[in-house]
C-alpha cells in the first residue's frame, strides 16, 4: 500500500487483537484512516477505544495482527527489529503523560540521549540539544536536573527530547494529563505551534473533547476498537 503526497500516516483494515486466557481483546479492529502532512489530529474515545494502541502502532512499539500500516512511505509491518529502531530514532519522536526523563541526568544530558541512539555526531549534537530547548522556552536550564523543574518543565524537557532527531511525525499520548490547567495550556500551545511554524504532523490522543477542539484540525473518533467517525474542525485557540 501506497500513500499519496499529501499523507504522512495511513491505516488500512489495521487490526491488533490480544488473547487474554480464552478471550480476544480487540484493542485496534480493522481501522482505515489517513492523516495529511502537516495536520493536527486528534484521537479521542473513552478509556479502552483502542486510542493508545493505535498510537503504539503508529509509533512502531507494538505490531499489527493484520492490514497494514505506512508512515512517511515506510510499512511498518514489512520493517525488520534494526529498522523499526532507526525508524523510531528518525521519523517519529514521542511525548507521553509520564516525563520519562531520567533523573540522575541534567537537562543537556536527558535531550542528547536519542541522539546518542542515533549516532549522531557529538560536535552537531551540542547544537541541536541547544536549539530544541531554546523552541520549547528552556534555553537557560541546560545543566538542571528534572527534580529541579516543575512538571510543566519536565514535559517541555520531554518535548525537546522529542524533537531534537527532527522528526517528521510528533506522537503526544495524554501529554497533559499529569499538569494543571494553566501549564497544560502552555503545553498544548507550544505544541500547536512546532505545528505551524515547522509544519510538522502532530497525532494527539486524548479523552478531553475540549483540548481536542481547541487544538486539532481534525477529530478522530474510536470505540470498542474501530473508527466512529472523523471531522474537520476549526481550533478554538486559533482565535
Amino acid at each position: 500500500m501506497a500513500l499519496n503526497g499529501t499523507e504522512a500516516v495511513r491505516a488500512e483494515s489495521l487490526v491488533r487483537h490480544y488473547k487474554l486466557g480464552q478471550s480476544i481483546i480487540r484493542a485496534v479492529d480493522g481501522v482505515t484512516l489517513s492523516v495529511k502532512k502537516g495536520e493536527f489530529a486528534a484521537l479521542l474515545g473513552a478509556s479502552g477505544s483502542g486510542k493508545s494502541t493505535l498510537m503504539n502502532l503508529i509509533a512502531g512499539l507494538d505490531h499489527a495482527t493484520s492490514g497494514a500500516i505506512v508512515v512517511e512511505g515506510l510499512n511498518l509491518a514489512a520493517l525488520k527489529r534494526e529498522q523499526l529502531a532507526l525508524y523510531r530514532r528518525h521519523t517519529v519522536g514521542m511525548v507521553f503523560q509520564s516525563f520519562n526523563l531520567v533523573p540522575t541526568m541534567t537537562l543537556t544530558e536527558n535531550v542528547e540521549l536519542p541522539m546518542r541512539f542515533a549516532e549522531v555526531d557529538r560536535g552537531e549534537r551540542k547544537t541541536r540539544v541547544q536549539e530544541a530547548l531554546r523552541q520549547v522556552g528552556l534555553g537557560e536550564r541546560l545543566e538542571h536536573r528534572p527534580s529541579e523543574m516543575s512538571g510543566g518543565e519536565q514535559q517541555r524537557a520531554a518535548l525537546a527530547r522529542a524533537l531534537v532527531n527532527r522528526p517528521k511525525l510528533l506522537l503526544a499520548d495524554e501529554p497533559t494529563g499529569n499538569l494543571d490547567s494553566k501549564t497544560g495550556k502552555e503545553i498544548m500551545d507550544l505544541i500547536r505551534d512546532l505545528n505551524r511554524t515547522l509544519g510538522m504532523t502532530v497525532i494527539m490522543v486524548t479523552h478531553e473533547r475540549a483540548l481536542a477542539e481547541r487544538y486539532a484540525n481534525r477529530l478522530i473518533f474510536l470505540g470498542d476498537g474501530k473508527l466512529l467517525s472523523e471531522s474537520a474542525n476549526t481550533p478554538g485557540g486559533a482565535r
